[in-house]
């Protein structure tokens, strides 16, 4: 059997995207996404899911962006002078090999997100990191602990980064997903989309469906509307969020999913499987 799981990232980032993604769950073929426990739009994010039934919500765990929800001085290895976040991937990397992060406070500021997440009357089906966050060495194990703690099912992405960097990241993939195995975690098999980010067209979408191998996939998405609050964040993925909430509401898209007999489910199927 061919499952797959198109996940939306970012929920919670602006109400633009917000409505982009709940759209693309009701119109098109998203069938789960990833809440932004300190997105500037958290709680729309929420009210947005409860206006979705059957969309399966995880948490985006963030290290990169915006406040913390654990206590700042609590969390003082991850914060920059503003206290907030530090940065990207590159930068928490860095900051580790310098011994200035502190993986008790990885895990204290994912746990804070993710019981932000279920305060807000939402079980999570996974985990999984912005900015790909949670597959960096180290703190994949951090990310491990707090799948645990919390008794969410883990989304163990096989992706870091776009282009040749994923590609040289596969070995990372390869082990934390044996960790997640040997934990009792469940994983995807497959994952998708990663040098696709903000590329996505509709011919590659068609192509990936026709090829998509047995086994359970995930095909990570940005859809969403490139509103005012939207343009005024860091992110690249601007106009491109209205392009994939295109592709992924096709009618020829949704028409291809049914007659190539591919089940959309979400992670909590997956988490019944196991």
């Amino acid at each position: 059997m061919r499952n797959l799981i198109v996940n939306a990232d970012d929920l919670g980032w602006t109400n633009g995207v917000n409505r982009g993604i709940v759209e693309s769950f009701h119109h098109g073929i998203v069938t789960s996404t990833s809440l932004l426990a300190n997105g500037a739009a958290f709680a729309d994010g929420v009210q947005a899911a409860g206006s979705a039934p059957g969309l399966g919500v995880g948490v985006h765990l963030n290290l990169s962006d915006g406040p913390p929800v654990a206590e700042p001085e609590t969390v003082t290895s991850l914060l920059n002078d503003k206290a907030e976040f530090a940065g990207g991937p590159e930068r928490l990397l860095l900051r580790r090999a310098r011994r200035r992060l502190l993986l008790d406070e990885v895990v204290r500021e994912w746990d804070a997100q993710i019981q932000k997440v279920r305060d807000a009357g939402i079980e999570p089906t996974h985990l999984d990191g912005h900015k790909h966050v949670h597959m960096l060495p180290s703190l994949e194990a951090s990310n491990l602990r707090a799948a645990l703690a919390s008794g969410a099912e883990q989304n163990a992405r096989v992706v870091m980064k776009q282009g040749v960097q994923a590609r040289g990241l596969k070995l990372l993939a390869r082990d934390a997903r044996e960790q997640a195995e040997r934990a009792g975690i469940s994983t995807a098999d497959y994952f998708c989309g990663i040098a696709q980010t903000g590329e996505l067209t509709r011919e590659g979408v068609a192509q990936f469906l026709k090829s998509l191998s047995e086994g359970t996939t995930e095909l990570m998405c940005h859809p969403g509307y490139a509103d005012a609050a939207l343009e005024r964040t860091p992110t690249r993925l601007q106009d491109s969020r209205q392009t994939e909430l295109r592709i992924l509401t096709d009618t020829g898209i949704r028409n291809l999913v049914a007659s190539q007999g591919i089940r959309l489910i979400d992670y909590a199927f997956v988490t019944q499987e196991a």
